[in-house]
């Protein structure tokens, strides 16, 4: 089993806007070989951002390997942009290979 993440920092403020562009979009997931499950995290907050996560689940690192170089992927982060000022640079990715 394979776990992907991306930390997002979001402006304060902008924490509607970054919520609203996830819950509108579509995914493409549902259909992806290999993928078990999606979950958008909300972390602490101060007066500098606010940290999210994107956590998913994938059957392996192929599974998830294969889905970045798909038609779905490119389709599901071709969607709506954020409000300029809403991100506080890119997005950090994490990959884990489940241990236990």
């Amino acid at each position: 089993m394979f776990i992907a993440m991306n930390r997002f920092r979001i402006a304060p403020g902008r924490e509607d806007d970054f919520e609203a562009i996830w819950r509108g979009r579509r995914s493409y997931l549902d259909a992806v070989s290999g993928f078990r499950e999606f979950h958008l995290l909300k972390g602490p907050a101060d007066e500098t951002r606010t940290l999210y996560a994107s956590h998913s689940v994938w059957d392996s690192r192929e599974a998830f390997e294969a889905w970045t170089r798909s038609d779905a992927f490119q389709k599901a982060h071709g969607q709506a942009r954020a409000p300029e000022g809403t991100y506080l640079g890119p997005p950090e990715f994490e990959g884990f290979d489940v241990v236990l």
